[in-house]
């Protein structure tokens, strides 16, 4: 036990130290593949010597299970909202109130303004102990959970100090679009800005959704006082000491023209920045001053925020056009004349939805203000309504689809309106774009462009046709060569063998993701499954729900539908799935009501056969544990979901929850084992 619990405090030490290179020094040391192959070792000893575990070990930060809501929790100190100013003459105002009453110089900090969730975190003897929103500066919510899913966030700190820091939660660029492409490809809607997307992952009561999303932090406030630290400057190289990330692009300045020229170099450098920024905080340096200068009811007097106006130009609305999506949404878009805006010009805005220009009263003509919603997408501000001329015409959207005329439906609960014609030409080609995306068919070459070449040209009506194609019809096209022609016939001969799961997603079945794809395949076994399957058998499957379902018999039961399905399986493109978890054959069966989890990798079974079996005699396999969940049966290198499994039992004893070894589930099975394999 010596040598172990030795090997674990080494293990956590190294991953500690190699976060703090990451994270905070921005100079990692390791690959990351060393980096697993550690964390690997580290949860395997944890799972064997579960005492040994602590909260603050790297393992643990996706430990907790789904919580049932958020608790309430007053702030040691108010998180005050700061003061504005737009303008040199607004920041000179600043600085002379600043210097009023103080005798020699005076300096300030200027930091970037991240465009995030402020957040508080406590340590107590170096080890996170709370993490809360902001709230209403007095009162915030207890998320603990979902902060220690942070990876930039320390655990434990590199000294065991008491304390509390504040800072900001943010979504990385990065993060944003990977999380808005995962969004699109699974048919929901889109986060407009990094800003929305942080606030929305922090509200998840599931951190293993905040983990996946990838947000990260920087710490800006020290609240406890600390020896040595007497100054803005000096905390903010305080936190990075202790481990905390800290933005490195701040800069101590020591008059009005040099805090306007960080503000310019800031508002010239937005657009490269790895995250969103909205302004520049600027605080006088000193601690003493802080005293000093004192608080307003509502913001303290030695800190301001420089706040960059969204960039907004004026236009003239000169048209709406509409377009059809895949799944038949109708979008409004405005076209404008031409407007410079953030680096680029504009000649087309987002309109959103019918309500927006009804509710906004814009019309055709209108002078309008343009922006661009979080400097990524423009959209119409408001129309200019004092400066009409009565020649501006209202616009109603059409009761027909703009493109093959056929009356458009409202699904109740939905503001968009769509087409339900499943012969749209506009929808052909999005699902002919969608089918032959990276996340579905993956074919090579079959891009937007030459998709909707393709369809104008007659030689591809739907998908399928993309199986029938010859390179003679392929050098009808411009700018198709011969290598060209022969490349793309290959791709599109190689697509025949993906799996089930990537034609279903191809098929753009609405409100079907790539994840509810791959669900279908692995418990309905086949395409004749799914096209058949009832709305009743499709909820009994996990995580499919009643409009997915819905959706699914919809397809299955179309006349198109089928007749898509048949002309591909003819075409040879596979109709089974790999790998599957049978449909439960008695509801009465031994487990039923059982609620199974399994983890890890098994010896005597795949997981895929240990859940066909589970289901089998009655019992429901899910994905995530939960005080719901029954048995965990836990193969080596089991993960986060035996450790939250742990969790729960150690938070719960009386817990319903069983931890079965391979063993203990063949015991379970009994008389029901299958021959050994």
């Amino acid at each position: 036990m010596g040598d172990v619990t030795s090997r674990i405090a080494q293990l956590r030490g190294l991953l500690r130290e190699y976060d703090y290179q990451y994270h905070v020094l921005d100079d990692p040391q390791v690959s990351d593949q060393e980096y697993d192959a550690l964390f690997r070792e580290l949860r395997d000893l944890e799972i064997a010597y579960p005492d040994l575990v602590t909260e603050d070990s790297p393992t643990q930060r996706v430990g907790g299970a789904v919580q049932d809501g958020f608790v309430k929790v007053t702030h040691s100190q108010p998180m005050l909202s700061l003061g504005n100013v737009f303008s040199a003459d607004e920041v000179a105002e600043f600085d002379l109130r600043a210097r009023s009453g103080v005798e020699g110089a005076i300096q300030y900090v200027c930091e970037l303004k991240i465009d995030g969730l402020a957040i508080s975190l406590r340590y107590e003897d170096g080890v996170l102990v709370r993490g809360a929103t902001r709230g209403d500066g007095a009162v915030g919510e207890e998320i603990t959970s979902n902060l220690r899913a942070i990876r930039s966030i320390p655990l434990q700190l590199r000294e065991p100090l008491t304390l509390e820091v504040r800072g900001e939660a943010y979504l990385p660029r990065t993060s944003f679009a990977r999380l808005n492409e995962s969004r699109r490809a699974a048919g929901e809607p889109e986060f407009a800005n990094p800003r929305n997307a942080a606030a929305g992952s922090l509200r998840q009561l599931d951190p293993g959704v905040v983990a996946e999303r990838q947000l990260a932090f920087f710490a800006y406030a020290l609240v406890t006082a600390l020896p040595m630290v007497d100054s803005q400057s000096r905390a903010l190289a305080r936190m990075g000491e202790l481990g905390f990330p800290v933005n490195p692009r701040y800069k101590v300045c020591h008059s009005v023209a040099e805090i306007m020229d960080y503000v310019t170099w800031a508002q010239a450098t937005r657009a490269t920045l790895p995250y969103d920024i909205d302004g520049v905080v600027i605080k006088v340096d000193a601690f003493g001053l802080w005293e000093k200068l004192g608080y307003t009811a509502k913001s303290p007097r030695f800190a301001a925020a420089y706040k960059f106006a969204a960039e907004q130009g004026e236009s003239r609305l000169l048209a709406i056009e509409l377009s059809v999506g895949r799944t038949g949404a109708v979008t409004p878009t405005a076209l404008i004349e031409p407007v410079a805006l953030a680096g680029t010009t504009v000649s087309r805005a987002t309109l959103h939805n019918q309500d927006n220009i009804r509710e906004k009263d814009i019309r055709i003509g209108d002078l309008v203000i343009v922006q661009k919603a979080g400097d990524i997408i423009p959209e119409i501000v408001r129309a200019v309504h004092e400066v009409r001329t009565g020649t501006e015409t209202p616009w109603q959207m059409p009761a027909h689809c703009p493109v093959c005329d056929t009356a458009l439906v409202q699904d109740e609960g939905e503001v968009a309106l769509r087409c339900p014609n499943f012969e749209c030409p506009s929808k052909r080609v999005e699902a002919l774009i969608h089918f032959a995306g990276r996340g579905a068919m993956n074919i090579d070459g079959l891009g937007e462009m030459l998709c909707e070449a393709l369809y104008r040209a007659g030689l591809v009506r739907d998908v399928a046709d993309f199986y029938t194609l010859t390179r003679e019809q392929l050098l009808t096209l411009d700018r198709m060569g011969e290598k060209s022609a022969g490349n793309l016939l290959s791709a599109i001969a190689a697509s025949r063998e993906q799996p089930l799961e990537r034609l279903l997603f191809g098929l753009g079945i609405r409100l079907v993701g790539e994840k509810a794809a791959q669900t279908l395949a692995a418990y309905l076994g086949d395409m004749n499954a799914v096209m058949n399957a009832s709305a009743e058998e499709l909820q009994r499957i996990p995580e499919i729900g009643p409009k997915m379902a819905e959706s699914v018999v919809q397809f299955g039961q179309s006349v198109a539908g089928k007749e898509l399905v048949s002309r591909l399986a003819a075409l040879g493109l596979r109709m089974t799935a790999q790998r599957r978890v049978q449909e439960a054959t008695s509801e009465a069966g031994r487990w039923a009501g059982k609620v199974f989890v399994v983890t890890g990798t098994l010896e005597r079974l795949s997981r895929d056969e240990a859940e066909e079996l589970i289901v089998r005699e009655g019992g429901k396999v899910t994905a995530s544990v939960s005080k719901k969940t029954h048995f965990v049966l836990a193969g080596s290198k089991a993960g986060s979901k035996l450790e939250k499994a742990h969790a729960l039992l150690q938070d719960d004893p009386s817990l319903p929850l069983r931890i079965l070894t391979e063993d203990d589930f063949f015991e379970l099975l009994g008389d029901a084992r299958p021959a050994p394999l």
